[in-house]
């Protein structure tokens, strides 16, 4: 059973200015002592993600280390790579945008950068990547999300635990925020304000976005975080999501000239700020766009090459494959190649359907 009562005992300074401070609050003492009793009952159920929460001083990482001493402690790594996927040791290139894409990072141009330019919220998911990765026991996470944005410390959580689930992982997280534990959605908590063991089956709030026309000068907010791109037609019809009036995706569509479908559409530019994917924003904001389209009689596509949009599209109910993850072929006369970027990176193509 993963319960204790222990005590944990500091010796006190014999210093002038601690004496000094005893005699002042009339605390003469050699050692000063905290008694622990935690009975976190966790031996009967199945479980991914556990929650230890509580304000700084509750003793949260004592309680952790004591209870679950075969657990992997994470106390940071040591990032030291031109680009942090430099630091993730022997695993293939393949593995590692996996899991980073899976675990709510999926920006390439990101990838490619040291640990240290990042973003609180990609270094978070960085970090946990790795981890996971590396980690064969199970692993606690202590100060999580201590440093984030709390709306990002709330996405992030909900993305993290969504891909936890998924690997069947354990993972137990320490924290002074209350905030995130329906986002976490944690199947037992332990609080250690009140020494509360409690199990736990919430719900995720819903995500209110809110969806607005946009206009070209609009893409400067959003072009850095395009995996392939800069550059925007101004042609586009352009939209953005919004989450408590912040723009954190943008989407934008042309015509596609084909041959023989005179009504075709095509998103041309589809982008999540960083701090707000792996929880299927990017699926969601496209799949209203096309049903404004589709309620006009239009037919709209996507082609691309980002791992995460390929595996998200594959498991929507509204988007059809129409071409597996293939190369663009070369054309007999070779101009393709100067023409396409599609040419040499692994696309697939799906088409909007209700």
């Amino acid at each position: 059973m993963p319960s204790a009562k222990f005590v944990i005992e500091s010796k006190t300074s014999d210093s002038f200015k601690a004496n000094k401070v005893k005699s002042m609050f009339d605390c003469e003492m050699d050692v000063v002592s905290k008694t622990f009793d935690v009975n976190i009952s966790i031996e009967d159920i199945k479980w991914n993600i556990g929650l230890i929460v509580g304000a700084s001083g509750t003793g949260k990482t004592t309680i952790a280390k004591q209870i679950f001493k075969n657990y992997e402690f994470f106390e940071g790594f040591e990032w030291v790579g031109q680009s942090i996927i430099d630091d993730f040791g022997d695993h293939s290139a393949k593995d590692i945008t996996e899991i980073l894409s899976k675990v709510g990072f999926a920006s390439p141009p990101d990838w490619l950068k040291p640990f240290s330019v990042l973003s609180n919220g990609q270094k978070m998911r960085a970090e946990l990547a790795r981890l996971i990765l590396n980690c064969k026991e199970p692993f606690i996470y202590d100060e999580f999300t201590s440093v984030v944005d709390r709306q990002v410390a709330c996405i992030g959580s909900a993305a993290i635990q969504k891909f936890i689930r998924k690997q069947n992982k354990q993972f137990i997280a320490l924290s002074c925020h209350y905030d995130i534990e329906e986002w976490l959605e944690p199947d037992w908590v332990f609080d250690c304000n009140t020494m509360q063991f409690s199990r736990r089956s919430l719900c995720r709030p819903p995500i209110e976005c809110k969806i607005r026309e946009a206009s070209q000068s609009e893409w400067g907010q959003f072009m850095d975080f395009h995996y392939l791109s800069h550059e925007h037609n101004k042609a586009a019809h352009k939209y953005i999501c919004e989450i408590e009036n912040h723009p954190v995706a943008w989407c934008s569509v042309l015509h596609f000239p084909h041959p023989s479908v005179k009504n075709m559409k095509k998103i041309h530019r589809i982008v999540v700020k960083p701090d707000y994917q792996g929880i299927g924003l990017g699926t969601m904001f496209m799949s209203e766009i096309a049903k404004k389209y589709k309620r006009q009689k239009m037919r709209i596509s996507l082609v691309t090459s980002s791992p995460a949009f390929i595996h998200g599209l594959k498991h929507s109910k509204n988007w059809v494959m129409t071409r597996k993850p293939s190369r663009v072929p070369q054309s007999n006369n070779g101009l393709a190649i100067s023409k396409s970027h599609s040419v040499d990176r692994l696309t697939a193509t799906f088409e909007y359907k209700t």
